[in-house]
C-alpha cells in the first residue's frame, strides 16, 4: 500500500509541468527586458533577506520590466498555478507589487501599462487601499475580483499564490495559507448578473412603505415658538466700577433659558397602513450565458512587472508558473524561510543597537569632564 501511494505521488510530480521559473540567479539580465521609461532595477536580497530578487531602486517611478516564457503554453483543461514572493523592506505608502502574465512576448521593450495581459495578480498598497488584485481579461476587457483579500504589509518576504482550475474554481494563498476560494463566475462579473429586476414590474402606487409617521393627534403647543433659547440673566448686576461714559450703557449678559426645549418635533408613531419594504421581483437575465472557458487562455508568453512606486525597494523573487499545486508548494518550501529572515532581522537590529550604544558611550560628555579633571589634578601635582 505504501509503495502504491509513493508511486502515485511520484507520478504526480513527474507529470507536472513547470512552464516558468525565475530565482534571479546569474544571467538574469539576459532574461529580463527593462522597457523604455522604466525605473532602474537591480538584484538584491535587501538588508536582511535570505534570497536575492529583482529590486526597484528609484523613488517615484513607473517600472516596466518583463521576461519571456521560453515555451509559451495554454492552460486550457489544466490547472494553472502562479506564485511569487514579494518583500517591501521600505515603508511603502503607495506602490504596486503585482505581476502581469502576457499572451505575447513580442516587443517587450515597449511593455507598459497599456500592454494587454491575460491575468494580473498580486498586492497593491496606496493609502487606505490595501488589496490583492486578481484581474482576468475576458473578451478584451479587464475584470477585477469582487472579493477583497488583504495583503501582508510588514517588511518581510511574503509569498502570493493563485490557483485557477479547469472547473473555474480558484484559490488565493498567502504564505501557503488559503485566504480566498470560490468560482470565477460568481466572484467576477464579466457575465453580468444571473438575475435582473423584472422590467414589467413596478411598485404599486398605493404601496405604503413608511414604517413611521407623524402622530396626527399631537399638535404643537400654543406659544411654543415664543419661548426664547436665551434670556437675560436676572441675577446679574452692573459692576460698581462700570463707567457708562467710557464703557457705554451696561447690558445684562444672556444665559440659556431653562424653559426652552429646542425646536419642536412632531412625535412619531407606527404607521397602521405600513405593509413592508417593496422588493422588486427578479427574473432570469436573458443576456446571461454561462461560459465554461473563462479560466482558459490560448497563450501565456511572458511575465511582467508593471507598477508605480512612490518609495522604491520592493523585491520580487522566486516566480513559478506550473500546472501542479504540489510543485508550487515544494518550491515554496525550498525558497521561503520566514523564521530565518526574522532571525536575521533581529540579529541586525541587535548589532545596530549595540553600535548606537557604543557611539553614545564614546561621546558621553561626563566622561570627557572626568578625564579633564584627572588631567588637571595631575598637572597640579607636577
Amino acid at each position: 500500500m505504501i509503495y502504491f501511494l509513493s508511486a502515485i505521488a511520484l507520478l504526480s510530480v513527474v507529470s507536472a509541468e513547470v512552464y516558468y521559473k525565475e530565482t534571479f540567479d546569474a544571467g538574469w539580465e539576459d532574461r529580463w527586458v527593462v522597457a523604455e521609461g522604466s525605473g532602474k532595477v537591480d538584484v538584491s536580497a535587501g538588508a536582511y533577506g535570505t534570497s536575492a530578487g529583482l529590486q526597484t531602486t528609484e523613488d517615484a517611478k513607473f517600472y516596466h520590466v518583463a521576461s519571456a516564457i521560453e515555451t509559451p503554453f495554454s492552460n486550457k483543461d489544466k490547472t494553472l498555478v502562479i506564485q511569487y514572493s514579494l518583500k517591501n523592506e521600505q515603508t511603502l505608502s503607495c506602490g504596486g507589487g503585482y505581476l502581469k502574465f502576457l499572451s505575447s512576448s513580442e516587443d517587450l521593450s515597449s511593455f507598459d501599462g497599456d500592454t494587454d495581459y491575460n491575468i494580473m495578480f498580486g498586492p497593491d498598497v496606496c493609502g487606505s487601499t490595501k488589496r490583492v488584485h486578481v484581474i482576468f481579461n475576458y473578451k478584451g476587457e479587464n475584470w477585477l475580483i469582487e472579493r477583497e483579500v488583504r495583503p501582508e504589509t510588514d517588511a518581510f518576504t511574503h509569498v502570493y499564490t493563485l490557483i485557477v482550475n479547469p472547473d473555474q474554481t480558484y484559490e488565493i494563498k498567502v504564505d501557503g495559507e488559503s485566504k480566498q476560494t470560490g468560482n470565477i463566475i460568481d466572484d467576477w462579473k464579466m457575465l453580468g448578473e444571473k438575475e435582473i429586476q423584472d422590467p414589467d414590474q413596478s411598485k404599486p402606487d398605493d404601496w405604503v412603505d413608511e414604517a413611521r409617521i407623524d402622530d396626527p393627534e399631537v399638535t404643537k403647543p400654543e406659544g411654543y415658538d415664543d419661548i426664547p433659547a436665551m434670556i437675560v440673566d436676572a441675577e446679574a448686576e452692573q459692576p460698581e466700577d462700570w463707567d457708562e461714559e467710557d464703557d457705554g450703557e451696561w447690558e445684562a449678559p444672556m444665559v440659556s433659558n431653562p424653559e426652552y426645549e429646542g425646536p419642536w418635533r412632531q412625535p412619531q408613531i407606527d404607521n397602521p397602513d405600513y405593509v413592508g419594504v417593496w422588493e422588486h421581483p427578479m427574473i432570469p437575465n436573458p443576456d446571461y450565458v454561462v461560459d465554461d472557458s473563462i479560466y482558459a487562455f490560448d497563450s501565456f508568453a511572458a511575465v511582467g512587472f508593471d507598477n508605480w512606486q512612490v518609495e522604491s525597494g520592493s523585491i520580487i523573487d522566486n516566480i513559478i508558473i506550473t500546472d501542479s499545486v504540489e510543485e508550487a508548494e515544494a518550491f515554496l518550501a525550498e525558497t521561503f524561510d520566514a523564521a530565518a529572515e526574522k532571525a536575521k532581522k533581529e540579529e541586525l537590529d541587535a548589532a545596530e543597537a549595540e553600535d548606537e550604544e557604543d557611539d553614545e558611550e564614546e561621546s558621553d560628555p561626563f566622561d570627557d569632564e572626568e578625564d579633564a579633571g584627572e588631567e588637571a589634578e595631575l598637572h597640579d601635582e607636577l
